[in-house]
């Protein structure tokens, strides 16, 4: 199995995830309880309803104990360099429209890009891996295939993530 890349910080985040969707697990056992109480579950929308909230919670707690192992923690204060690499926060222009987008990069299980921050498993993360600044990459996208100029490459540490 393949190690997957996360930041110290991700890696908390998921883990405070599974404690409170463990800690969930009592009540919606409860509201099962109860929805059986009240006869007939053929058309007990409650008995239904719990069941799926069940089913979605144990799923992603199964989801999130299959990743738990494979998580490789990385500390975005010890890394460094000129090349975008795993924790690094990139500057690219579109060379066609100079549009510029910055974002840091980061592993599939903490990257959100409405934050910033995208995964270095995606079309872009994986152009400009091990690129570095004046580097040019064509990332193959929705609408085309685009070409970018990195502008600046730069480590910001955990300080520079979104909401720390």
């Amino acid at each position: 199995m393949e190690r997957v890349p996360i930041s110290r910080q991700g890696f908390e985040k998921i883990k405070q995830e599974l404690e409170d969707l463990k800690a969930q697990r009592p009540a919606i056992i409860q509201a099962i309880k109860e929805a059986r109480e009240e006869g007939d579950l053929s058309e007990n929308a409650g008995y239904d309803a719990a069941r799926e909230r069940q089913g979605m919670l144990e799923a992603r707690i199964t989801y999130i104990n299959s990743r738990m192992p494979l998580f490789d923690v990385l500390d975005l204060d010890t890394l460094g360099g000129d090349r975008a690499i795993f924790g690094a926060t990139v500057e690219v222009e579109d060379i066609e429209t100079e549009a510029i987008k910055r974002f840091t990069l980061l592993g599939p299980d903490d990257a959100d890009h409405k934050k910033g921050t995208i995964s270095v498993l995606s079309p872009m993360g994986q152009a400009i891996l091990g690129k570095e600044e004046g580097d040019e990459v064509i990332v193959d996208a929705p609408r085309g295939k685009i070409e970018y100029e990195i502008v600046s490459v730069e480590f910001l540490g955990s300080a520079g993530l979104p909401g720390e």
